[in-house]
């Protein structure tokens, strides 16, 4: 899959991550670019061809592949931190996080597969995180969604593998977004992000860890979950 001459959708693209998947998809030549987002009105950006998405409204994401049946690379990078914990936070925040964080790219998945397949095979990248692998106080709903995302890329790669989609999943610590104000650690940078993804597939990599601390915590995985969480905690200065 090359970036270049290619027809590329990206969901959240109003700012942030999404913002910059525009900006860099746009330097690297892509031939046309779909930015999707709630509030068309927010993109202020031009060469893109807006369209108005919210992913958890299954009538607009149908509606989205209607109008743009040329896609040969989805960006599910749309999602949300509310900050709640599970047993004692708001149940509805709570299924926001997962309506937005898992179903959203599942909806838009299944409705840009066909599309996808038709079009030569092309690639899904999901925006995923590495609280995908741990969780932290108050990220409770939004580690649980974002669970589910690194399990729905998994599952998405395999059952797209025969109409040669490819799909990948990016994980990555702190970026500097309007969802990280307020936090003091190292952080990367959006457009830095995006140029991993594009790269990632450029080159068919199933996984892109994009900082040190995703490497941290992915290579804890096997030890068991005490130590494992002993270990994350002391990296960020909890015990």
């Amino acid at each position: 899959m090359v970036i270049e001459g290619s027809v590329v959708l990206v969901t959240g693209a109003n700012r942030g991550i999404g913002a910059a998947f525009v900006a860099q998809l746009k330097e690297r030549g892509a031939a046309k670019i779909y930015a999707a987002a709630r509030d068309v009105s927010t993109l202020d950006v031009d060469g893109v061809e807006p369209i108005e998405l919210d992913v958890t409204d299954a009538d607009q994401v149908t509606a989205a592949a209607a109008a743009a049946g040329d896609v040969q690379i989805l960006i599910n990078n749309a999602g949300i931190s509310t900050g709640t914990p599970l047993v004692t936070g708001d149940l509805a925040s709570i299924r926001r996080e997962m309506e937005t964080n898992f179903y959203g790219p599942l909806l838009t998945t299944r409705a840009f597969a066909p599309i996808l397949g038709s079009n030569g095979g092309g690639a899904v990248l999901n925006v995923i995180s590495a609280l995908s692998w741990f969780s932290a106080p108050g990220a409770g709903a939004y580690a649980a969604s974002k669970a589910a995302a690194w399990s729905l890329t998994d599952s998405t790669r395999i059952e797209l593998a025969a109409q040669g989609t490819h799909v990948l999943g990016v994980h990555m610590g702190l970026v500097d977004t309007d969802m990280s104000q307020g936090i003091e650690a190292p952080k990367i940078t959006p457009s830095v992000l995006a140029a991993a993804g594009l790269d990632a597939i450029e080159s068919r990599r199933v996984e892109v860890l994009a900082d040190d601390w995703t490497t941290f915590v992915k290579g804890g995985l096997s030890l068991d979950p005490t130590e494992r969480y002993e270990q994350i905690s002391s990296a960020l200065g909890l015990t």
